[in-house]
């Protein structure tokens, strides 16, 4: 017979079904926000970088080192995929001009456009998305043993 745990012996079964479901529902907006992405034309990746781009809340515009920190991934792959955007004509990068080793990134009218098409898209998701969002992370909540 399957024995679930108590909380002091670990996670409940509620707990990992709480996980599960959050993650289910985070891997499903992923899942269709690289396939909006893809069927525009953009790699998955590229559309990441675009919306950390446009998001950008800094004081001063987003350079490559914002962009890896975003993206979660080494300078060196933010600049070859930087360099692969501006080839594409989706965003350039300039010396800063109070730091002329620093580029700062723009995104270019194309990229504005296309990111304002896969937003849209992504809006209408995250409506479809969020009553079960809410519902996982209130299963969630109700599921952490009491201190």
């Amino acid at each position: 017979m399957e024995h679930d745990p108590a909380p002091e012996d670990g996670l409940s079964r509620e707990q990992y079904a709480a996980i599960a479901a959050f993650r289910y529902q985070l891997r499903r907006f992923l899942a269709t926000s690289e396939a909006a992405a893809m069927q525009a034309g953009l790699p998955p990746q590229q559309h990441q970088a675009l919306l950390a781009v446009a998001g950008h809340a800094g004081g001063e515009p987003p350079t490559v080192g914002v962009l890896a920190d975003q993206l979660l991934v080494a300078p060196h792959t933010a600049a070859e995929l930087v360099t692969r955007m501006v080839q594409a004509d989706l965003m350039t990068k300039t010396p800063a001009v109070r730091d002329r080793r620093r580029m700062e990134l723009a995104l270019t009218r194309k990229a504005e456009a296309l990111l304002r098409h896969l937003t849209a898209a992504h809006l209408d998701e995250l409506g479809t998305l969020e009553p079960a969002l809410v519902r996982a992370l209130g299963r969630l909540g109700r599921a952490r043993p009491s201190p």
